[in-house]
């Protein structure tokens, strides 16, 4: 692997956050960037979006991702494939939204980063995955509501349809491993009546009633355009994810536009 100075690559904010890493040369290759070095550029950026890498074989992006920290392995392996079902058993899976969540509320540890590899990008004007940087969303917030947030616990429940599900209750805010700031960690609600696989949502000391203003304020604070950067997929994009810091979700494909990504995940 070579250093970051040695790296023949261009380096472009986005907006709000984000970096584009652009590959100056023919032959480049992700793992000729150091694990700690795109680890250090997502820490700093949140998202890091890869272009003019080729995309790994299944095999090599979990030998190359081993080489960064522990890969999250679950019923179907460290790869998960991101495709379009026409009966789907999870939302997923499905052409509709996906609300904010991070990774990992349900699994045994959450991972600190993820990874897309984009085989199929989806039509333009749909498809695209929001990320919320929840850094931003409470350093906006009054000290009196992140004192509220950081005293407030959340529970999720959801059938185990596929390879997560259950209940689990978390801290609204928790702290970053890795930069000591405060993060939140939150999971949208999902409405039976138009999400396949729903989560319930329940706020620790408060009744449905008066969680519902609560929950409402939050999907405002989080929505809001100048914390939320949108990523309209491009064939063979590789995203990297600081699953700590930033929520994510997806807007709903276009007409009868499909997707597929791959997903793994670092502890």
């Amino acid at each position: 692997m070579t250093t970051a100075d040695e790296l023949r690559v261009e380096r472009t904010p986005l907006a709000p956050f984000g970096t584009l890493v652009t590959a100056e040369h023919d032959g480049a290759d992700l793992r000729d960037i150091a694990p700690a070095t795109l680890e250090r550029w997502t820490i700093e950026s949140k998202v890091v979006v890869l272009r003019g890498f080729p995309l790994l074989s299944r095999e090599d992006l979990i030998a190359y991702c081993e080489t960064w920290g522990e890969v999250l392995t679950w019923d179907f392996g460290a790869v998960l494939d991101l495709v379009v079902q026409e009966d789907p058993k999870n939302y997923l899976f499905s052409r509709t939204d996906v609300p904010f969540h991070w990774d990992g509320a349900f699994a045994r540890a959450a991972p600190r980063y993820f990874l897309f590899q984009c085989l199929e990008a989806p039509v333009p004007g749909g498809g695209e995955t929001v990320f919320s940087d929840s850094t931003d969303v409470i350093r906006r917030a009054s000290p009196e509501l992140v004192r509220e947030w950081a005293a407030t616990e959340v529970s999720y429940r959801t059938e185990k349809l596929g390879y997560y599900g259950g209940e689990t209750v978390s801290p609204l805010l928790t702290t970053h491993s890795e930069t000591g700031e405060t993060i939140m960690r939150y999971g949208e609600p999902l409405d039976p009546e138009r999400y396949r696989n729903p989560v319930w949502v329940s706020i620790g000391g408060r009744s449905a009633e008066e969680a519902e203003p609560f929950m409402a304020d939050l999907r405002d604070r989080l929505h809001h355009p100048d914390v939320c950067y949108h990523h309209e997929w491009v064939d063979g994009d590789i995203v990297v994810v600081d699953n700590q810091a930033l929520l994510h979700g997806r807007n709903a494909f276009r007409g009868n536009s499909s997707r597929h990504l791959q997903r793994i995940q670092i502890l």
